[in-house]
């Protein structure tokens, strides 16, 4: 397509929709024109699509628990008391895991404090803050997955 062409593509299909009939020609050279006027020879209106300004209708309630895509009947179902044992077992790793980023929290924070106790360049110092950010961002996502936790 040449230049014109598309600017008068993207011309016509800026105009708003109470603009006049946009027309689909051929030029001379076989090319295809859009024109808000029958001005390059063979020229068809180009149809309009359903214009609507009604908002999407809702999703469909969906009750506590169901899945757009229910389980087969032959999935393997793990027994209710199995999975609490192994919900308590993921509780108890989640809080071994906090219980041990807060102690690596506190360690990073006193190297943190020795560093710029010492008057460390801000070069030297950065690691130490990085590494006390890590273990703080890591503490929240414990927490967070904690929460989770039914």
């Amino acid at each position: 397509m040449t230049r014109s062409t598309l600017a008068l593509l993207f011309g016509a299909l800026a105009m708003p929709a109470f603009a006049q009939t946009i027309y689909s020609c051929t030029d001379a050279s076989g090319g295809k024109v859009y024109s808000t006027s029958r001005d390059f020879g063979n020229c068809k209106a180009v149809p309009k699509g359903p214009e609507s300004t009604l908002p999407a209708p809702p999703p469909a309630p969906r009750s506590h628990g169901a899945s757009a895509n229910p389980t087969p009947s032959s999935f393997p179902k793990v027994q209710e008391d199995t999975q609490k044992a192994r919900d308590g077992d993921r509780r108890h790793i989640l809080e071994q895991e906090l219980s041990g980023e807060q102690r690596h929290l506190e360690q990073a924070k006193k190297e943190l404090a020795e560093q710029e106790a010492q008057h460390a360049s801000s070069d030297r110092v950065a690691p130490y803050r990085d590494r006390v950010g890590q273990h703080e961002r890591n503490i929240r996502a414990i927490q967070k997955e904690l929460g989770n936790l039914k």
